[in-house]
């Protein structure tokens, strides 16, 4: 008979796992109470281009000149080279996901014909719901192009009690836009080069 606490070979390594696992519960830990999903990407692109047939989904991968360029339009490098959208009549639709505080949200960013912002929904939140923008403040953000204007020290006001949260969302909007921008033009043609 072994004296408590101690375990054989297979005994130690249940043990093991089972100690590893309950301390990745405590260190993980179950999602935030507050944490909020709002709308599944389905739902969002079905809001975005109501009407329409499925949008057509695309990817885009980054050159280098093409990220710095992003880069050198939005303020920021762009947090991957291989980005996702999606085409309609009504525009294209971009999702972004970055952190807010120190959790992240999801945003859907649609992209007008005239490269403006159509509509931008917040489809998931997991700070806290106090630093969840309102609606109204939300409101500003429509109809906004790349510009100067773009910016809280600008055309769009901050948020009171929640900086990081509006710091966060002026500069999805910016990022997307920069991204658009720069995988819609087409490449400059190499002098000399043929002509397709």
């Amino acid at each position: 008979m072994r004296p408590s606490g101690t375990f054989s070979k297979g005994g130690r390594r249940a043990a093991a796992i089972l100690v590893a696992a309950a301390a990745l519960a405590v260190v993980s830990g179950p999602a935030p109470a507050w944490a909020k999903v709002f709308l599944t990407q389905e739902e969002a692109l079905k809001l975005a281009f109501p009407g329409e047939p499925d949008p057509v989904r695309r990817t885009a991968f980054l050159t280098d000149e093409q990220a710095a360029r992003v880069e050198t339009l939005s303020g920021e490098k762009p947090p991957t080279r291989v980005v996702t959208y999606y085409e309609g009549r009504a525009g294209t639709a971009y999702f972004d996901t970055h952190l807010v505080r120190t959790l992240p949200e999801t945003v859907m960013v649609v992209v007008t014909p005239a490269g403006a912002i159509g509509r931008i929904d917040i489809l998931s939140f997991n700070e806290p719901e106090e630093y969840l923008p309102r609606p109204r403040w939300m409101a500003q953000l429509p109809g906004r192009s790349l510009d100067e204007d773009l910016s809280l020290k600008k055309g769009v006001h901050p948020l009171t009690g929640a900086t990081l949260s509006a710091r966060a969302l002026v500069a999805c909007s910016r990022r997307v836009l920069a991204l658009h921008r720069v995988i819609q033009t087409p490449p400059e043609k190499t002098p000399g080069a043929p002509h397709p």
